[in-house]
């Protein structure tokens, strides 16, 4: 199995790019998200959930997490997790995801796991301008994910920018590949898909 992580800014064009690459490759990839491991806060109120850094990596659960991609990677099927971001609570599914040829990871702290980072064969960071990838994420806060425009701004200046400085820019430096034009990044598409058809993989 090959495996691709995938990591950037919020906005950046992760999912785009995970997603223009499982076209690319029917029924060889498996896809797994970052965001689906939040750590479950169901027990708390509506209000102070919404007040967590959800951008700060220790919120994810990353021994869930890891232990998933690690049962993928041995050929082994796991439950798919899944994240409600409108009540800021866990919502996982009944299905299950049964492992392909390829495994695509992304995340804004796909590379913040020393384990998970060593489970990757290939390591992707996209480097987007800031102001991209915070209109892409107004864009999709509100048409996804229920949001204010207040409320998306407030968590911009709180959590996205401060972790982005702190944390997420910093992953470049475990990257294999910069992608610099975001997720319609075709050229980079073309070389995986390339690379995964060859029969390499």
């Amino acid at each position: 199995m090959l495996t691709i992580g995938i990591c950037g800014a919020s906005g950046s064009g992760k999912t785009t790019l995970a997603e223009e690459l499982m076209a690319r490759l029917p029924g060889r990839a498996t896809l797994v998200h970052q965001d689906a491991y939040y750590k479950d806060h169901s027990h708390l109120p509506f209000e102070e959930r919404a007040r967590i850094n959800y951008d700060h990596p220790e919120i994810f659960d990353h021994d869930l997490l890891y232990a998933d991609l690690k049962a993928l990677t041995e050929g082994r099927p796991i439950q798919e997790k899944g994240y409600d971001f409108a009540q800021h609570r866990r919502s996982d599914p009944l299905t299950t995801i049964v492992p392909g040829d390829v495994l695509i990871f992304e995340g804004i702290h796909a590379f913040y796991d020393v384990r998970i980072r060593e489970l990757l064969d290939f390591k992707l960071f996209m480097k987007v301008d800031p102001d991209v990838c915070l209109l892409r994420r107004v864009q999709r806060d509100i048409l996804e994910r229920g949001r204010e425009i207040d409320g998306i701004a407030r968590q911009y200046l709180d959590t996205v920018k401060p972790m982005y400085e702190q944390y997420i820019r910093n992953y470049s430096e475990y990257a294999d590949i910069i992608v610099a034009k975001g997720g319609k990044s075709q050229r980079i598409v073309d070389v995986l898909a390339c690379y995964i058809n060859s029969g390499r993989v």
